[in-house]
């Protein structure tokens, strides 16, 4: 008679381990639905105004920082892709009737109308600034490409400063921000036709998938960082002695 070796109990009810179960962990790191494709957004927003912010120094005092302009400018090229594969991901997956982003429900309408436009300028803004300085200072067409590349930035300025105000909630959606500040722009965006939407709960609730948030954040960093560090030799062209009287000169800044 062969005797069999005890088994851990297993309680009453527990669901019988299969071989699936890994798999489905292993696919929670990298999916958290709408709500992790939302905080990966959210973060993606975070770094973008603080490296806009820097960017917009830059600008003031070109003349100085004209090297970093355009170190910031390349570098800014992975997270800006990233942002717009988040948000144009949520477009696809609600307007292919997927379920759970149905159930989400899409953005605010003037949101939707505006992203198009958004995404426009964002192109132009960066094709261009790409191509300058590729084509360097000298180019013969560099003062039609300065003046296209300053018009689209001021206007890529304002229409995500509006863009940024609808997203204001999701942005300041965290319980360290004060309830009744939460309250004062959630009424704020209500009150504002095309922006109102429904409350959505804080943003610290745990939710599968922050690994694979965390690591295509840092992807896009370091897609723009070896963008930015890739093209170092093309600045000199921009940074030379008479450079930047030849770009006041055709209205850089």
């Amino acid at each position: 008679m062969e005797s069999q070796l005890p088994s851990r109990a297993r309680p009453r009810g527990a669901p019988v381990p299969t071989a699936e179960q890994p798999a489905t962990r292993r696919r929670g790191v990298w999916r958290g639905g709408p709500e992790g494709n939302e905080r990966l957004t959210v973060l993606t927003g975070y770094l973008l105004v603080v490296l806009l912010a820097v960017l917009g120094v830059t600008i003031i005092r070109i003349g100085q920082l004209l090297w970093l302009h355009l170190f910031l400018g390349l570098l800014l090229i992975g997270p800006v892709a990233l942002k717009m594969g988040s948000t144009g991901y949520r477009f696809v997956r609600y307007y292919t009737a997927e379920p759970r982003y149905r159930v989400k429900g899409p953005p605010a309408p003037a949101l939707r109308m505006l992203a198009p436009l958004v995404v426009a300028l964002t192109v132009l803004v960066f094709a261009t600034g790409v191509i300058l300085l590729l084509v360097g200072p000298a180019d013969s067409l560099r003062p039609k490409l300065v003046l296209i590349h300053k018009v689209s930035f001021i206007a890529w300025i304002v229409v995500t400063a509006i863009h940024v105000l609808g997203h204001l909630p999701e942005l300041l959606r965290s319980d360290r921000v004060p309830l009744q500040t939460r309250r004062e722009i959630g009424a704020l965006r209500a009150d504002i036709p095309g922006f109102g939407g429904p409350a959505e709960p804080p943003l610290t609730t745990p939710l599968a998938g922050s690994a694979g948030r965390w690591i295509s954040l840092a992807g896009a960093l370091v897609l723009g960082l070896v963008l930015a560090v890739a093209l170092i030799p093309q600045f000199s062209a921009w940074t030379a002695p008479g450079v930047h009287t030849l770009l006041h000169h055709h209205h850089f800044h």
